[in-house]
């Protein structure tokens, strides 16, 4: 299993998991993508379509398409593309994919629910029930067959079947317990063949702070102010407050030994590079989809009270944001900008 040809499926066809089953299929590798509605139907009919960032088109149209974990059946690899509170819906599912060797690799932003398995140390084993409240996913999957993972690229569902690539190509991949093995090796190939940087790290969690560092800051405000990550870091008062967000993460980080290999400084130049892009957080805001806020910024205020580390700027945040999403819900809106006319 560990060599050619291993069987690939990716769990929810959106954005992010549309377009890596995209690429691998792209590069002859043997992909079922499980997507549900007009975006299973648009994949049966005409597959995946990849817009690129320099407006290059592809079309993956070798790829197979499941309405459900059953029906796509035993794989060697399984890519858990849905969002962090979609998976625990799915935990039962999971196992109608899986062989005696097959491997799993969630793609969700934030601390994820395996965090503290084979971590080692006083906090083995903790459940982060944000996003795991009732421990379901720990007990369903076993953590030997998980290869932690980073997404880096930004990509957004332009139409069932579609997949606009906007910026990146990094997914950091790692064991959970730092080794190096054959089959993280064999994956990290698998996706270079498809135009896919995947470093193998021997401390993936560490990776998973760089990214959350600036997730659980510009996703929400984002949200909570219609602006993209360019306009944040320019408007001084919101890269304060985003710096100050950073600062209480930074402290809870490294009251769990990690720490960081860029600046704070850096990190924010970096999201002001990405430009106008609306984060993943104001996408489902406009679309009136329930905001990821439990595993991106919920998690770090439970973690940092696990720790004893005070989080007052991410607390208000938090629950700013957790009251949006529970209008959006109760409401049945969606909290779009419109231009003035007139």
């Amino acid at each position: 299993m560990q060599g050619e040809c291993m069987k690939y499926c990716v769990v929810g066809a959106g954005s992010i998991g549309g377009f890596v089953g995209a690429k691998l299929a792209l590069a002859g590798e043997n992909v079922t993508l499980v997507a549900r509605g007009a975006n299973l139907q648009a994949i049966r009919a005409h597959g995946v379509r990849v817009i690129m960032h320099d407006g290059t088109e592809h079309v993956a149209q070798n790829i197979r398409a499941a309405a459900t974990p059953a029906e796509a059946g035993p794989q060697d690899v399984v890519i858990l593309g849905v969002k962090a509170h979609q998976v625990a819906p799915i935990a039962a599912d999971i196992a109608a994919l899986c062989h005696e060797n097959t491997i799993i690799i969630p793609m969700q932003n934030g601390i994820p629910w395996w965090y503290f398995q084979r971590h080692g140390g006083d906090w083995e084993g903790r459940i982060v029930t944000s996003v795991d409240p009732e421990g379901r996913l720990a007990a369903a999957v076993d953590p030997r067959r998980i290869i932690g993972c980073v997404v880096y690229p930004a990509c957004e569902l332009a139409a069932p079947g579609v997949v606009r690539h906007i910026e990146g190509d990094r997914f950091p991949l790692g064991e959970l317990d730092g080794s190096v093995t054959g089959r993280v090796n064999a994956v990290s190939a698998a996706f270079g063949r498809a135009g896919l940087k995947a470093p193998v790290l021997d401390n993936i969690r560490a990776e998973i702070w760089l990214k959350l560092w600036g997730n659980l800051t510009f996703n929400p405000i984002s949200a909570l102010t219609h602006s993209t990550l360019v306009d944040i870091c320019q408007f001084p008062l919101t890269r304060e407050l985003a710096a100050g967000m950073m600062s209480e993460a930074q402290a809870v980080a490294n009251r769990l030994g990690i720490t960081f290999r860029v600046s704070l400084e850096k990190r924010i130049a970096g999201a002001e590079r990405v430009g106008k892009h609306k984060t993943s957080m104001l996408q489902d805001v406009e679309a009136g989809r329930e905001p990821e806020i439990d595993a991106l910024v919920g998690s770090v205020i439970e973690v940092g009270r696990m720790v004893g580390e005070p989080t007052p700027n991410i607390n208000a945040i938090f629950a700013l944001v957790k009251l949006l999403g529970r209008t959006i819900q109760q409401e049945k809106v969606y909290v779009r900008a419109h231009p003035f006319l007139g």
